[in-house]
């Protein structure tokens, strides 16, 4: 069965805005600010990145004009650490967490929600930067058309799925509706796994009210 093609590689940005490890913390700020982002890589040599410095990693200095107590960031270091760096190399949060052109968009997401974070320096297998894909980019396979989206299950969803060649398929809004017969409804839980791993599938309706059962 073939899985959609959506890769990393199909929806990042391909040209990265980066900074290299002794970029100023004025500089990390206007590079932000020009570019309209909220994280930027951070490079070392030859483009590779050894960090990430966001939003967040500058914001301790702001919190701490004041001289209240430092607090302790999620990863265990002093924020009064951050608040005195003036260098990306002490401002980023290394090591970065990156990930391959060729990861599946399901992959990217995933890594996004368990650290926590908004965009990934996309690399390559010797660590060099070849784009960032941030949430947004992930989002753009929703735009994939309805008819598009019921093209591919027609095409290379249910023929490789015995007995659901004769399925109906209707998309609305990426909602896919089957309606139809099976011959065995143990394929039910198969069919509806293969479909909701199509690139842009909202949501699954099955309309089977009389599977024959084999």
């Amino acid at each position: 069965m073939r899985a959609s093609p959506y890769t990393v590689s199909d929806v990042m940005s391909h040209t990265a805005v980066a900074v290299g490890s002794r970029a100023s913390y004025k500089e990390i700020v206007e590079v932000m600010q020009q570019w309209r982002v909220s994280a930027l890589p951070v490079l070392a040599g030859e483009g590779r990145v050894i960090g990430v410095v966001s939003e967040a990693d500058l914001l301790p200095k702001e919190g701490y004009r004041s001289g209240a107590e430092p607090a302790f960031a999620s990863g265990g270091a002093p924020d009064a650490a951050k608040a005195g760096a003036v260098l990306a190399e002490d401002l980023m949060s290394s090591p970065a967490v990156t990930i391959h052109a060729d990861a599946t968009i399901a992959e990217a997401a995933r890594v996004m929600a368990r650290r926590k974070v908004k965009r990934l320096p996309v690399v390559d297998a010797q660590g060099l930067l070849e784009g960032v894909v941030s949430r947004s980019d992930l989002l753009k396979v929703f735009l994939r058309s309805d008819a598009e989206i019921a093209a591919e299950i027609r095409e290379s969803i249910l023929p490789d799925i015995r007995g659901t060649r004769g399925m109906r398929v209707k998309v609305e809004e990426g909602v896919v509706n089957l309606s139809g017969e099976l011959p065995d409804s143990t394929i039910i839980p198969l069919l509806a796994r293969a479909v909701r791993a199509v690139e842009g599938v909202v949501d699954i309706r099955l309309d089977l009210r009389n599977p024959v059962v084999a």
